[in-house]
Parts: structure tokens; sequence; C-alpha cells
């Protein structure tokens, strides 16, 4: 198949990603501090933002990483997986749990000024973003520990509305507040990851860093556009441009994995969808994923994921009609 017999591709690799992984921001309390202060947070193993809306601080993680300054309009994204010390002084350290949960507002004050609300204030609001199995394997690893994005990047206008808007959202008592917080946050995430794939270089190999990397996205694009086509590595590589050798191994260095071997994962992570969502035959799934036998799909399945398709949709059904604690 010559190059000119591939048409363009209008699919959105990141967007289908994040659907796949059901991401969702949700903000948890915006916060004032007082003159001198420090705070403790437990790890999460979620993934974590922090925006500083006003001041100054620095965030310091417990396994030995450069302390972080952090200055108004600055955005910090990261795994979630270590304790870390948020704080402008270094004076003893508060619990961060016991520090929010004393109050019972949208907004928590704190330090050694917080009572007369005294000395240089600082101020942010945080949350987390939630996913689904697959994407605690899928955007977890993608990203790198720990993001700053400063608000003397390219995307400090847009980053500043967000926050703005952020702010309010989560101090306001206005009728669906809540949700339009975690709506304008799930945006500014989504800014976050656009920040980060223009610095493709500093991301682990993996799914985000191939989308990133200009020469492969063209094939990147086609196959998350039609995955149940029957793809061969001479059109991936001329849809890029390259040889079969060439593309095969820049493939390889960004994404980690060869190209039709991530078109097999990305196959088997719409069928996990398929499986926990619909209730679609195995056979009109496997056909639609390009594959000529429910005992091919079955067996790719299964070397991916380590069950049967019918073996998983079965236990993804338990989990969800499974009555929940009272």
């Amino acid at each position: 198949m010559s190059p000119e017999n591939l048409r363009e591709s209008t699919a959105d690799p990141l967007a289908q990603t994040l659907a796949l992984t059901e991401a969702r921001c949700h903000v948890s309390r915006g916060f004032e501090a007082y003159g001198d202060w420090a705070l403790r947070y437990p790890a999460s193993r979620r993934l974590k933002f922090s925006a500083m809306v006003e001041g100054t601080c620095w965030l310091d993680f417990e396994d030995g990483r450069p302390r972080i300054g952090l200055e108004r309009g600055d955005v910090v994204l990261f795994d979630g997986r270590r304790t870390f010390l948020k704080g402008n002084a270094d004076v003893p350290v508060e619990d961060a749990v016991e520090a929010f949960g004393a109050y019972d507002g949208p907004i928590a004050r704190f330090g050694s000024g917080a009572a007369d609300r005294s000395g240089t204030k600082v101020m942010g609001v945080g949350g987390h973003v939630s996913v689904n199995r697959t994407g605690e394997e899928l955007l977890m690893r993608a990203l790198p520990p720990v993001m700053v994005l400063r608000a003397s990047d390219e995307q400090a206008p847009v980053f500043r509305w967000l926050l703005d808007r952020l702010l309010h959202e989560a101090t306001t008592t206005q009728p669906g507040a809540s949700l339009a917080a975690d709506n304008v946050a799930h945006l500014l995430f989504v800014e976050t990851l656009r920040a980060c794939l223009t610095e493709a270089e500093s991301l682990p190999v993996g799914w985000l860093r191939a989308i990133a990397d200009e020469r492969i996205a063209p094939s990147l694009r086609l196959m998350h556009d039609q995955p149940g086509r029957a793809w061969q590595l001479e059109e991936l590589a001329q849809a890029s441009a390259m040889s079969r050798t060439t593309f095969a191994e820049r493939f390889r260095s960004v994404a980690g994995v060869p190209p039709l071997t991530y078109l097999t994962n990305w196959r088997m992570r719409l069928a996990e969808r398929a499986l926990r969502d619909e209730d679609t035959p195995l056979s009109t799934l496997a056909r639609s994923l390009g594959y000529t036998s429910d005992s091919a799909f079955s067996n790719a399945f299964k070397r991916v994921n380590g069950m049967a398709p019918k073996r998983y949709r079965d236990a993804a059904t338990s989990r969800t009609s499974a009555p929940r604690a009272s």
C-alpha cells in the first residue's frame, strides 16, 4: 500500500486514553496559611495535584528528592506514592489531615498567624485524579514521579485563568460548585498533560511519550483510529515516512514496545472496557478488534491479562453487583 492510500487519521490518542482510564479530577479543599507553617501529607498512591494561587511555599519529598519551590501560578502533579512536606519555614511539622480536619468550610486556615491572620499569606488548592484499574497501569506509569508547571511557562495565561476559576468554585456556596470545581480541575489536568507533551524527553518511555513524538504520531493515530484493521509494519512505517527498520527502532525507543505489540495492547485495553461496561457478544467484540476467530481473540486477551475474556467479564460483573457494606 502506498503512503497516499493511507488516509489522514483524526484520532486523538490522548483523549481516547484518558477516556479509557476514566480519569476524573476531584478538588479537595483550598487553604490559607499565615506566618510560619509546615505540613506532612501521607502517601496516598493516587495522582495528586497542587496549585499555588497566592504567595510562595516549598514542596519536599521524604525520599531525598531536591526541595521544590512553588510560586503564584505554579502547578505540581505527582504520583502520591510517597510522604511529602509542604510549608514555608523549617518549623515543627503538623499533620495535614488533622490541620484540614479542624475546619468544616471550603477553606482551611493554619500557620503561626492563622488565629489573627497575620504574617505572609499563602493560598492554594489541591486534589487528586481518580482512574480505573486500566488507568493505574497506563497513566501512572506514563508520568514522571513529579512534574512542575511554572507560571512563567508558555501556558501561563491558561493556567492563571483556570486557577482563578478553580479557587472561585472551590470556595463558593453556589449550587453545583463542587461539580464545577472538579470540571475546571480536569481542564487543568489536561492542560498539564499538554504541557508535558512539549517536554517529551523528560517523560518516561511509554504511551504518553509516544504521543509526544512527532515522527511516530501519524502511525499512532492510525492504530487508534482503526484498531481492528490488520496493520502491517510496512504500512505504519510508510505513514511515518520511515523505513521499516528505522520506524521499528524509533517506536520502541519512545513507546517501550514494538509497534504491533502496542497495537495488541491497545486492542486489549479496548476489550477490557467493553467486557466491563457492555454486553457485546465475544465473537462480535473479537471481530471488531481485528481477530478472525474467538479463539485467536481469547488467546491474545489471556496472554496480556492472564485470564480468558469470559472470566474477566464475569469477575467485573461480580465486582459491580457485589453489595456495598453499610
